[in-house]
């Protein structure tokens, strides 16, 4: 999704506005507004909806299932598991492609093949399919514990910032931009309902900031939040480096974990960070798959 842009002398204004444009392009609006991240601003909560569907668990999880089959079915050799992998990713996004269909979440794990197909390649050994992934879930695990402890905590961000309308590139809504706009839950409806739409106003992200900063408790279930996400990629690295280290003798092991703790685990620690950032008036589901 494009966004026009705005000046602004608020230099974190700015960096939130490149934020929007990220979130975006990796979840756009017609593919459905409880998508991914999305759904922590929802008023209820659905698995399916969250992952895509059936479709987006297969085309995630696809890619990295054919290659641990073929590399075992092969007698651990790399190349043919390597191409079948690749092949598989590929064809998730030319079947969206014929069918006019977004591509976004195709396309990105295709990225992400790619990049674990490269590594292996080069290097020879089967394990590096993995190490980027196992990278980004340390430089995650980082950058979330930072964040609660300087008290910005990440989950903080994204949902104070999709439920005021900081996501929306083009325009935050007056509500949220003006001192004397009420914070929580009443501003975002009454926003949403039809109040007018102006450019943020010089300091309105410091504004909007320090009410949710401001809220001891609210601030609490953040940090509380951002720490699931932490022991999450916690967790993956607990299990998987170890794995990762002992060479083409896991690659099974290493594979399977992989499919495990990722999609699923995934979705389940969104579905339990939004138990904890529901509004106060939302009420609880049956279940995380409940619509």
């Amino acid at each position: 999704m494009t966004h026009e842009a705005h000046p602004s002398p608020d230099p974190l204004s700015r960096e939130v506005e490149e934020v929007a444009d990220v979130v975006d392009d990796v979840v756009p609006p017609d593919e459905g507004s409880a998508r991914g991240v999305r759904a922590l601003a929802g008023e209820s909560f659905s698995l399916a909806e969250t992952i895509g569907g059936v479709r987006g668990l297969v085309e995630s999880m696809a890619p990295g299932l054919v290659f641990v089959v073929v590399f075992i079915a092969t007698g651990n050799t790399l190349r043919p598991a390597l191409i079948a992998s690749v092949a598989v990713a590929l064809v998730a996004v030319a079947a969206r492609l014929v069918q006019r269909t977004p591509i976004t979440q195709a396309f990105g794990g295709f990225l992400g093949v790619a990049i674990g197909v490269l590594w292996a390649w080069r290097s020879g050994e089967a394990q590096n399919y993995y190490a980027a992934g196992l990278l980004t879930n340390a430089a995650y695990l980082v950058a979330m514990t930072v964040s609660v402890l300087v008290r910005w905590p990440v989950v903080g961000l994204v949902v104070e910032g999709l439920r005021s309308g900081w996501t929306d590139g083009d325009k935050v809504k007056a509500a949220v931009a003006a001192d004397e706009a009420p914070y929580g839950p009443e501003a975002s409806d009454e926003a949403a309902r039809g109040g007018e739409q102006a450019d943020p106003a010089p300091g309105a992200f410091r504004a909007w900031a320090d009410r949710w900063r401001g809220d001891a408790a609210l601030m609490r279930r953040y940090a509380l939040a951002t720490w699931l996400w932490v022991g999450m990629f916690a967790l993956r690295l607990a299990v998987q480096v170890p794995l990762f280290v002992a060479g083409e003798d896991a690659i099974a092991w290493l594979g399977t974990a992989r499919l495990v703790m990722g999609i699923p685990l995934w979705a389940l620690t969104l579905w339990a960070t939004w138990l904890l950032v529901r509004r106060p008036h939302t009420a609880a589901p049956a279940g995380p798959g409940a619509a």
